[in-house]
């Protein structure tokens, strides 16, 4: 249960308090560093699953851990930035429903004994997510560059791709519970 792959995985979980407090003093110094952890924390997400996978580690819980960990590592950064006025509150509600709606879907989909695995758009979504929250951790300009344009940009990207992905998630499991049952009949 706690191998290389999942112990990689619970540290990404136990790198968000650091990142949450960071966010909670905003500065240029501050939100560098939260930027510097989230990036770390967001590069563990690969190497866990690549150790998993190639050391033959996949385990029920790592399949748990690892979207959970995603979850917890996007929703505290998008509070935070909620909670600093740097992205619409809206926001946040689409894409952390989605989040709990796809978990919830996946929890029923395990009682009936079906996997809904992730799909490369839940993939796309992550990845866009994690690409959208750095410029606008970073918020201060730099170099005389304003990454908040750039990461709003990337954010609704990511929102597009968060309820594109839900939807999918919705009909892939509307579809597997269609067979199932007529299987059943």
């Amino acid at each position: 249960m706690f191998n290389l792959a999942n112990r990689i995985t619970l540290a990404r979980i136990f790198i968000v308090p650091a990142i949450v407090a960071l966010l909670m003093f905003p500065g240029r110094i501050t939100c560098l560093a939260a930027v510097v952890l989230f990036a770390l924390a967001s590069v563990t997400d690969v190497i866990d699953g690549h150790i998993a996978r190639r050391s033959n580690m996949v385990t029920s819980f790592g399949k748990f851990l690892d979207p959970l960990a995603d979850k917890i590592l996007i929703g505290s950064v998008m509070i935070m930035l909620v909670e600093l006025g740097w992205i619409a509150g809206w926001i946040a509600i689409v894409i952390i429903a989605r989040e709990l709606m796809v978990t919830g879907l996946r929890a029923v989909a395990a009682d009936e004994g079906l996997v809904i695995a992730a799909d490369k758009f839940g993939k796309m979504k992550t990845v866009m997510q994690m690409f959208a929250l750095v410029p606008l951790m970073l918020h201060y300009p730099w170099f005389g560059l304003d990454p908040n344009p750039a990461g709003q940009f990337m954010l609704y990207i990511a929102l597009f791709l968060t309820v594109f992905s839900g939807f999918n998630y919705l009909y892939t499991f509307y579809g597997n519970w269609l067979k199932e049952g007529a299987g059943r009949a």
